[in-house]
């Protein structure tokens, strides 16, 4: 009887340490993915979508390092955020006066080909791809096939996700690359209309999420994928790295998230 007893008790220990480990991995499962946004540009000698802010952002451990991009006049993808840069217009400008200008760490803006030629140096940072809402939906549509003509043309088409507030963006991307992840940013479509336009996730600012709650979980519902931005900050990194629902956090302060999902 004795020994019994102590079989029985080995048997429920194996039990409790198999669902235990299966409860850790749950654990590790859920934790939100780190994107650096426009790259690690806080740490020294980095700039906003340098190609410097993606090597710290990689070297860092991120997850993915979120970029913009847009088209000049002359049809060069370059990336960069504002929609102009020292008062000239990208969109109506050439990529030749362009490089009269500098980023703020002294390097020139990169084209979107130097950009993806070095993220191939790195092959454990994704590739988070903004493209920018240009001034009408023929634009939209040439920068979409320019730059996944390019993704696929340099073999990135794996770790490349895309991103952007244009509708018109994001459903030419979804044609384009219907493998690929493509999610909405603007914040103004519930997630069962961006299911309805075949997107593969919701990408909203924080304040969306704060206002509609309900969102992650119930875009998980319906299979999607779920990130917020921009949330900066230990307490407000915090709080979304532990609510249910959130896949991915965007931030400016991506070595505090990653210290804060260590522990």
């Amino acid at each position: 009887m004795h020994q019994e007893t102590l079989n029985y008790a080995i048997i429920m220990v194996r039990h409790f340490a198999t669902f235990f480990l299966f409860l850790c991995s749950l654990a590790v499962l859920s934790q939100p993915h780190v994107v650096a946004h426009r790259g690690y540009w806080r740490m020294e000698g980095s700039a906003q979508n340098s190609i410097t802010s993606f090597q710290k952002a990689a070297s860092v451990g991120c997850w993915g390092s979120e970029f913009d991009v847009w088209l000049t006049a002359d049809g060069v993808p370059v990336v960069f955020h504002d929609a102009t840069v020292d008062g000239i217009r990208i969109e109506d400008t050439t990529y030749a006066t362009l490089m009269n200008h500098r980023l703020q760490n002294g390097e020139f803006i990169p084209t979107l080909q130097q950009y993806l030629t070095e993220a191939l140096r790195w092959p454990d940072c994704r590739l988070i791809f903004e493209v920018k809402p240009h001034r009408n939906a023929k634009r939209d549509a040439r920068i979409s096939e320019m730059s996944v003509e390019l993704v696929n043309m340099l073999g990135l088409a794996s770790r490349t996700d895309y991103i952007s507030f244009s509708k018109n963006a994001c459903k030419r991307l979804h044609e384009l690359a219907p493998d690929a992840k493509v999610a909405y940013l603007n914040g103004d479509l519930t997630p069962q209309e961006i299911k309805d336009m075949g997107l593969t996730g919701i990408d909203y600012n924080m304040g969306t999420f704060d206002k509609h709650p309900d969102w992650p979980l119930e875009a998980k519902k319906l299979g999607l994928e779920v990130n917020v931005w921009t949330v900066d900050g230990e307490e407000a990194l915090s709080r979304f790295a532990g609510m249910p629902g959130i896949d991915i956090i965007t931030t400016n302060d991506p070595e505090i998230l990653i210290e804060i999902i260590k522990k």
